[in-house]
């Protein structure tokens, strides 16, 4: 069958996960907020129990812990494990639309609920995919302190050998009131995957990049790109966030460098965005911060 009658076929199996939800517990450790720490260039030291974080950074915790025998090829869980069994194999972080209402604390008792909230299979220009909305609402000391909406989009497979399809590229804008340029080390890269606890192949493995996923080197990790944006926005921002989307335009890839452009602030809001090492539009951001 075709990509779009293999999903035809999976849809009344998919549909039955939207509404499905379960509760990810954990301690804030301090040791794990240290990591974080330096992992991100802060000193370790500085973080002391009670200790409030930054608003955003609830998404280095909480990971799924799949045993090693159900670890797929990709390096994912298998399919039907932790997310729905969606037909197509291969898969990429695209965007998020975040609420911040307060901070977890070191040694917080926290959790994170998680929910199916859509499944949506769409004819795009690289093929057939299927657009999976995940809603992670992060909770502790009885308040709600963040609600996280992720998307994640699945794509066909490729020949072997065959290079990868992307969308469109959009030339990025360079005028801008503030940039910072990055390198995209390739420790920092692994540092990330370890503290998410992130073991998707193409973040680390170059020769499963080429000959299975049509990439020409490893793969900046999506998740780390909207953290790097929003640390340099936030660093150029009014106060501490209240919310922020961001959608990811095209891969980056790690031994790479990336610009980091921003707007000067229009009352709350200020856009932010990243510009490949050829010009390209790799990500944007909307960040509305307190004034």
């Amino acid at each position: 069958m075709s990509a779009a009658e293999d999903i035809a076929a999976a849809m009344p199996e998919l549909e039955s996960w939207v509404g499905r939800s379960r509760l990810v517990p954990e301690e804030i450790a301090l040791s794990a907020v240290q990591r974080a720490a330096a992992t991100f260039d802060l000193d370790p030291d500085g973080f002391k129990p009670g200790d409030e974080l930054p608003r955003h950074w609830y998404s280095l915790f909480f990971a799924d812990m799949p045993r090693q025998s159900v670890i797929g090829q990709d390096g994912h869980p298998k399919k039907g494990t932790f997310l729905p069994p969606i037909p197509l194999p291969r898969r990429m972080g695209a965007g998020r639309r975040v609420r911040l209402m307060g901070s977890l604390r070191v040694g917080d008792d926290a959790t994170k609920k998680v929910e199916v909230a859509a499944i949506t299979p769409k004819a795009a220009r690289t093929g057939q995919i299927v657009v999976l909305t995940m809603r992670h609402t992060i909770m502790a000391r009885g308040e709600t302190l963040a609600v996280d909406e992720f998307d994640a989009v699945y794509r066909e497979g490729i020949v072997p050998g065959a290079a990868s399809k992307t969308s469109p590229p959009v030339v990025a804008a360079v005028d801008s009131a503030w940039k910072d340029t990055v390198f995209l080390d390739p420790v920092l890269v692994f540092r990330y995957g370890a503290i998410t606890w992130n073991a998707h192949r193409i973040h680390y493995d170059a020769d499963y990049c080429r000959s299975e996923e049509g990439y020409p080197a490893v793969v900046q990790n999506g998740g780390l790109t909207m953290h790097l944006l929003l640390d340099a926005a936030l660093r150029h921002a009014p106060g501490r966030p209240i919310s922020y989307t961001a959608r990811l335009a095209r891969p980056l890839f790690v031994g790479d460098s990336v610009t980091f452009h921003g707007a000067a602030p229009e009352g709350r809001t200020m856009r932010a965005w990243a510009v490949d090492k050829d010009g390209l539009l790799a990500a944007e951001m909307t960040l509305e911060a307190e004034a």
